[in-house]
């Protein structure tokens, strides 16, 4: 916002419509010129450079873990107290304002009076570069290695730049009978197959032990078991360590090499794939004889001699030409697999083939030579672009016989990352012309709406751009926890040094005290080495060696329950994919998701959604009734169980035509059934915003109405603006064997458009050259075919942002109609001043009325003393809150999701002021008669007495002003429900004008210098004094639960960045479709091509930090990353913003930008976990990069799914996946761990305190055989029992408070503290455990069995029981059969050893006594039972009493709301729901006067036209949002 009045700058300009800031430092007070326009209409308008000017910052709450931990390593910086009542969003104008960061050194500027803060701040930028420039350990170690071992022994060194890039001759069939030379290399070119396999046959080993051991405890172990290796040094055995550790080892190895096994055979697939290649010389089939025969010969089956190898090549060589000419018509094409395909051979693609290396463009079928290419899958955009070959090749390479005959050379540029530059030349006889972007066709995309193009391959492989752009020497992803995990171990070492430490020192005391003095133990003195390292050897064991083996089996039993149906795609036969276990807790700790915007958010479907013409708004929804009638038809059909039912499809207006012509009766279909298909538009909600109540009349009322009352004024200009849809296009028809007509369009609005135009009566049947033929109906009904002369097309472009046609109308007048986007046609109306005050008038009411709302949500939230992502309640409030929830008053209120309050609140409710409604639109349209429902040719309207009179007011359609200021507020709706909106205009041209600025276009379009420069100053002389035909609105159609999902994962405290290679006006569209961007939302644009980054950063920095924006989105393209890449100043402050917004939104970004974004969020918030999701090949380099990677899969092929960790086939299966199954796997892995860790502590620590009793020599107060079995038989089973099965909460009670996932988040699974509480209650219990075994086995007589094996068995035996009945009973949240059956089998286990053991043991004269004890001796004592089960149950009843107080004096989230699920789900919604109006307010706008009252309107439009005449300034596209 930048007025103090939240709605418009000093002149008067707007907003857009939600809070869009573009930072500037210019001080321009007027309109914002033309190169300052957002593509969308969002100006850019002049921020104040001096934040340090606009009050007070202050540092912005976070509730986010990591936020916060970003945010608070700054000193002082922006943490000033807010001041609500004074805080103004206006940024006031100070010119003379300048700050300045330099590169890190001390001559940095401010303005006189700076405040502290920014100076804070501005050091800790200098300290933050200055720590940046040292160089790590680990940045020393790689260099060291890079030139050592890389360059140095495999002498694998980084390749030179070619002296004049690689030179690529066209000659036929060349490549195919000799490689070229790669003179980089000095060898072949590389091949074109691709791996994103992670290992090779020789890497795999080298890199999975060090990938294993880097993992603390196995490299713990491997110390260990060399110890005890060593001769006398181990009292446990020589091998009992390192045989194991070497075992489990292998396990984990050949799990990961498992998993890259199946990336192979996903690459091997695409390698196999098929491609045509024009080999005249039949060098492809003279080489597969030549194997198959080789393949005969070593099977037997086949002479082996030479001659008749050849004779079978002569045979194969003239089938293969057969086929070619004769069968298939393939004549010198040979058709190879992709990873054959080599530099210099000539490829054939066909239509819908997709490109297997980068190729220059030799010859197209299309119009001119023109082939449309779709690179969706290299850069996200979804138009078509047109590539053309370069005219020096064109015509000298349509034939084979003239490809043969040209002897042209290609020079290419050496490899790179690139997409959006190519550089090249073409050398023919001496002549040449430079290749740019236009004639090349990256690996990647594919060929669409053209039958057949050739081209030359110029890179292969790796060296494709889309493969540069991938992460290459992808190391295997480690879980966030192990790192923790390997901290902890380190802690034990630490413990186990202290231990033994301990230990050695007694021993030396009682040596002291006791040894010298007794003469049986004279000369038995122990030494230091034996005694220190057997402690070491003995306590070795609180660290388990089964932990990582255990892992293992639990994540491979959460990988089969991973395999939900609930995530399963029938519509694409696609279940969820896991190609890596290694991390599945991951997902429960999520805290980014960086998402691609085509294919992953959008099923890239645009459908034609609302229309304003002539100030009214109509809602277009035949595609959603078609398809709900077809899901009907289906549901009917599957119902009927094999009957064979009719075929019925959506009535359309050649079969009413006919039926009426048959029946002449109005009356032929149900009444019912017509309200049904046209009418009341309650079909269609925006996603945008679902609570919103669509009021807009159907167009098959507009048509009616244009039907009964043709020569209106309204009417007039609606059949205008049809007709404008209906021609403004460069879309092509083709009539299939069906008779049925499609079309096809370079881009999917286009399409959109003209099957509107269709199903309004205007359809396009054919397109010769220079003309188009219109399918139209009369007002009698008749069909008619009108055809239009095409004049002149003037493209659309990045740059124009626009497209126009000229066409002679049948009337022989000539027109130009234009479309585009709605700040470029603005400024070209003929009434533009008028326009632009009508906009602005427009614009300020919206956000006026969007900055209350914002304020209102601030002022809700700062109200509220609970954090937004904490579910938790006070102990004070429990009591109370508890009665609530277990009320027997029966709710209406407890099946709701979401909450009903006005304003646009968290759970996306409007303001209730934002609801009001056009008067136009306030009429209750009745539904008109069935025979609306329009057909591919045009509408055939029926009788009156079933299409009440809609309320148009024909004297706004007389009215520009009123047009204007409707238009432009349909505009700013269309744009907040997230539609893409265009403006359509048209001009009547003279012959006379046209004809001289025929001659000026003509030069352009001939010109060689500049072409493309010239085309649009010429286009800029004709599209002006334009009048407005009306306004479309198009609907890039999410994948289904997109919005909802988003939602969710911003209340689990998720920020949601959406990283595209489309345009940013798409960007933003799609933000506000997905809700990512909020209706109040503040936008703020970073574009360097505006001024100095440092200075817009820096405002933006302000602004958000002073905490006063309820919700802010960052957009950033790739052209201003790829500056702020490059200045570590620039960087540092950047990531600095983007951790403070609430979603960032990146356009044009290339796939390593993509990925570098991920990595620099991983740097600058080490603690946050990443995801990454799309489905193209431009998102693998993000995929790699990020902790998680997801794969989008089922609809635009494998690319993604192939390399990612996991693989859905809806971008709304990441509730389920995050929310359930992440937060289980978390749980589970983070209880595992602790369990392990303290059964180790209790079983073991009882060691320590035996060593008192034996002098410190090192006796076990366990057999051996005992300990090695502890783990494997009796313990082993709870822990992993535990980490397969355990659920916290239920699926439906994760899914209704998505804020539970922040217990990952915050590491509350697993974390130091709850550690140090585990380990700590072993301690206490390992106490009671050993002294009260102690107390009993000391009082024993002499009479009774007083050895150490009976108090080793009691201490053994109570130990497994504990541990059994806390972890699978007590921990154990949710018990089923198997778990119960594992409690059985341990304890079972544990007697029938003692039985196998007292019958198997030989006899030994040593300290333990096995042979028949068990059921002879102590076996048989009451007392040994009796103080066992009474240890057992002291124990149980102590870790009940701990759990209970805790649970009553500090319950955690978790405690609480597991007390409302054991009350059901309708509890469950419910408190959601109070909890959540408790935190935002019940708050009510006060709404004033209605601002869309007819009279104010008529006020309104008496000021703009006063405005209008008495101003004077230059229109200079100002736009209105």
């Amino acid at each position: 916002m930048v007025s103090q009045e939240h709605g418009h700058s000093e002149s008067g300009a707007p907003h857009s419509p939600q809070h869009l800031r573009v930072n500037s430092p210019s001080s321009n007070a007027g309109w914002a010129n033309n190169d300052q326009q957002h593509p969308l209409g969002y100006a850019h308008v002049d921020i104040d450079p001096n934040p340090a000017q606009r009050g007070p910052p202050m540092q912005r709450f976070h509730s986010a873990p990591t936020r916060a931990e970003a945010s608070s390593s700054i000193p002082g910086a922006f943490q000033t107290e807010a001041k609500p009542d004074g805080y103004s969003h206006a940024s006031a104008k100070r010119p003379d304002s300048k700050i300045q960061f330099s590169d890190g050194e001390n001559n940095d500027t401010f303005p006189e009076g700076s405040s502290p803060q920014l100076n804070n701040y501005r050091a800790w930028v200098n300290r933050r570069q200055a720590k940046n420039h040292r160089t790590s350990l680990r940045q020393r170690f790689n260099t060291v290695y890079q030139k050592l071992v890389v360059e140095g022994l495999l002498r694998q060194k980084p390749l030179p730049p070619s002296r004049d890039g690689r030179h690529v001759p066209l000659v036929v069939g060349g490549a195919r009978r000799k490689h070229l030379i790669d003179e980089r290399r000095g060898k072949r070119y590389i091949s074109n197959s691709i791996r994103s396999s992670r290992y090779t046959i020789w890497s795999f080993v080298p890199k999975q032990l060090i990938f294993q051991f880097s993992k603390l405890a196995n490299f713990y172990f491997l110390v260990i078991g060399i110890m005890q290796m060593i001769p006398g040094l181990s009292t446990t055995g020589t091998y009992t360590t390192i045989g194991p550790l070497l075992f489990f080892v292998a396990i984990a190895m050949a799990k990961e090499g498992y998993d890259d096994y199946r990336r192979y055979k996903l690459d091997k697939s695409e390698n196999r794939s098929l491609a045509w290649i024009l080999d005249p010389d039949g060098t492809v089939a003279k080489n597969r004889a030549i194997q198959k025969a080789k393949e005969l010969a070593k099977k037997g089956k086949g002479k082996s001699s030479k001659k008749q190898a050849d004779d079978g090549n002569e045979g194969a060589v003239t089938e293969m030409q057969e086929m070619g000419s004769l069968k298939n018509g393939e004549g010198p094409w040979a058709e190879v697999e992709w990873r054959d395909v080599r530099v210099g051979d000539i490829i054939r693609l066909r239509r819908d083939d997709p490109v297997p290396a980068d190729t220059v463009l030799l010859h197209a079928t299309g119009v001119n030579g023109i082939a449309y290419i779709e690179t969706m899958a290299l850069d996200g955009e979804t138009n078509l672009k047109s590539k053309q070959a370069c005219p020096l090749l064109a015509k000298r390479c349509d034939t084979i016989e003239k490809m043969m005959t040209c002897n042209a050379t290609i020079v290419s540029e050496d490899p790179n990352v690139d997409l959006y530059n190519y550089e090249g030349r073409v050398v023919l006889d001496g002549e040449t012309m430079p290749l740019t972007l236009n004639e090349v066709v990256y690996r990647g995309s594919t060929l669409r709406n053209t039958r057949e193009a050739t081209g030359l391959v110029v890179n292969t492989g790796e060296e494709c751009k889309i493969r540069m752009n991938a992460n290459k020497n992808v190391r295997a992803k480690a879980p966030r926890m192990q790192r923790f995990l390997n901290r902890i171990v380190l802690f034990l070492v630490l413990v186990l040094l202290c231990v033994t430490t301990g230990c050695t020192g007694g021993y030396y005391l009682w040596q002291g005290s006791y040894e010298t003095h007794t003469s049986y133990l004279a000369n038995a003195e122990v030494s230091f080495v034996e005694i220190w390292f057997g402690y070491i050897i003995m306590f070795n064991t609180l660290i388990p060696l089964s932990l990582y083996v255990s892992l293992e089996i639990i994540k491979v039993g959460q990988y089969i329950l991973m395999h939900d149906v609930e995530m399963y795609d029938p519509e694409t036969d696609t279940p969820l994919g896991i190609n890596t276990t290694t991390i599945l807790e991951d997902l429960g700790q999520v805290s980014y998701v960086f998402s691609d915007k085509t294919g992953t958010l959008t099923e890239n479907k645009m459908r034609f959604r609302k229309i304003s013409v002539a100030g009214s708004s109509w809602l277009h929804d035949l595609d959603v009734r078609r398809d709900k009638k077809e899901a009907e038809l289906k549901t009917a059909a599957a119902e009927s169980k094999g009957n064979e039912l009719p075929f019925h499809r959506t009535p359309t207006m050649n079969m009413i035509a006919e039926e009426e012509e048959q029946s002449k009766t109005p009356t032929r279909f149900d009444r019912s059934l017509s309200r049904s298909l046209s009418g009341s538009s309650e079909t269609w909600r925006s996603p945008a915003q679902p609570k919103q109540p669509q009021t807009e009349p159907n167009t098959m009322v507009l048509l009616d109405y244009i039907r009964t009352k043709p020569n209106t004024p309204f009417s007039r200009k609606a059949k205008q603006f049809l007709l404008c849809m209906a021609l403004c296009h460069t879309c092509l028809p083709e009539v299939r064997e069906n008779g049925e007509i499609t079309f096809q369009a370079a881009s999917p609005d286009e399409l959109a458009l003209v099957k509107a135009a269709q199903d309004m009566g205007y359809l396009l049947i054919d397109r010769p050259t220079q003309s188009i033929v219109l399918q139209v109906q009369n007002a009698d009904g008749t069909q008619v075919k009108e055809t239009y002369e095409v004049l002149d097309v003037i493209e659309f472009s990045s740059a124009r942002k626009r497209m126009s046609i000229i066409i002679r109308l049948p009337d022989g007048r000539i027109c130009i109609f234009c479309k585009g986007a709605d700040n470029v046609i603005l400024q070209r109306l003929k009434q533009s001043t008028l326009a632009m005050r009508a906009a602005s008038e427009v614009e300020r009411r919206a956000s006026e009325r969007r900055s209350m709302e914002a304020d209102m949500v601030r002022r809700q939230r700062t109200s509220q003393s609970t954090p937004r992502n904490s579910m938790s309640l006070g102990f004070n409030q429990r009591q109370s809150f508890m009665r609530r929830v277990t009320s027997a008053r029966k709710s209406t209120d407890l099946s709701r999701h979401s909450l009903s309050i006005g304003v646009p609140d968290e759970a996306g409710q409007r303001y209730p002021g934002s609801e009001t409604r056009r008067p136009d639109d306030e009429d209750a349209f009745q539904t008109p008669r069935h025979s609306m429902v329009l057909s591919p040719s045009s509408p055939r309207l029926g009788g009156d007495d079933y299409f009440p009179e809609p309320h148009i007011d024909e004297s706004v359609a007389a009215n520009d002003v009123a047009i204007f200021e409707r238009c432009f507020k349909h505009v700013n709706d269309y744009a907040s429900e997230g539609l893409r909106t265009l403006l359509f205009a048209y001009r009547y041209l003279s012959e006379a004008d046209y004809t001289a600025w025929k001659k000026i276009y003509r030069e352009a379009t001939t010109s060689l210098v500049d072409r493309q420069r010239l085309i649009e100053e010429a286009g800029e002389l004709i599209e002006k004094n334009l009048d407005l035909a009306g306004a479309t609105a198009i609907e890039d159609r999410l994948q289904e639960g997109v919005p909802e999902t988003i939602e969710m994962l911003r209340r689990a405290n998720v920020q949601v960045w959406m990283l595209t290679g489309d345009k940013r006006e798409t960007a933003i569209n799609i933000a506000h479709s997905a809700r990512i961007c909020k209706p109040y939302s503040e936008i703020f644009i970073i574009d360097v091509t505006l001024g100095d980054l440092q200075e817009k950063i820096t405002s933006t920095l302000v602004d958000v930090g002073r905490g006063m924006i309820p919700h802010s989105v960052l957009v950033v393209d790739g052209q201003t990353l790829s500056v702020i890449e490059q200045d570590d100043t620039l960087r540092i402050m950047f990531f600095d913003l983007v951790v403070r917004v609430d979603s960032v939104v990146c356009c044009r970004a290339a796939p390593v930008q993509k990925a570098n974004l991920v990595k620099c969020i991983r740097k600058t918030v080490p603690k946050s976990v990443t995801l990454a999701i799309g489905d193209g090949a431009n998102d693998i380099a993000m995929i790699q990069a990020s902790h998680v990677g997801v794969g989008i899969s089922g609809r635009e092929g494998l690319q993604a799914s192939r390399v990612a960790d996991f693989s859905i086939a809806q971008f709304r299966f990441l509730q389920r996946l995050l929310f359930v199954h992440g937060r289980w796997n978390y749980h589970r892995t983070g209880k595992y761990i602790l369990a392990t860790f303290w059964k180790e502590i209790v079983f073991y620590i009882v060691q320590g305190q035996f060593q008192r009793s034996t002098g410190y020599t090192g006796t076990s107060i366990y057999e051996q055989w005992n300990l090695t079995v502890f783990n494997v038989f009796f313990t082993s089973l709870p822990v992993i029992l535990l980490g397969i099965f355990e659920k916290d909460f239920s699926a439906e009670t994760l899914l209704a408070v998505p804020e539970l996932y922040t217990y990952g988040q915050r590491n509350g699974g697993f974390n130091f503290k709850k550690y140090l509480g585990w380990m700590l209650m072993g301690l206490v219990e390992t106490f009671l455990i050993y002294w009260l075994t102690y107390a009993h086995w000391i009082r024993l007589t002499y009479e009774q069995d007083n050895s150490l094996f009976p108090f080793g068995q009691l201490v053994y035996q109570t130990c497994i029981i504990i541990i059994n009945i806390k972890i699978l009973i007590l921990e154990l949240n949710h018990k089923i059969w198997v778990t119960f059956v594992g409690f059985s089998l341990s304890i079972i286990a544990w007697f029938v050893w003692n039985i196998i053991i007292a019958y198997a043991y030989p006899v030994y004269y040593d300290q333990y006594f096995v042979r028949r004890s068990f059921y002879e001796t102590f076996g048989n004592t009451l007392s040994w039972w009796v103080t066992s089960v009474g240890i057992i149950v002291a124990i149980t009843a102590f870790e009940l009493g701990v759990t209970a107080l805790r649970r009553i004096y500090v319950p955690s989230d978790t405690d609480l709301w597991q007390e409302i699920e054991r009350l059901g789900q309708d509890s469950v919604r419910k408190v959601a729901d109070e909890h959540m109006a408790a935190e935002l307010g019940q708050v009510r706008a006060q709404v004033g006067d209605d601002p869309e009252s007819p009279a104010s309107e008529r006020e309104r439009e008496d000021t703009i036209k006063s405005e209008a005449a008495h101003d004077t300034r230059p229109v200079t596209g100002r736009s209105f949002g």
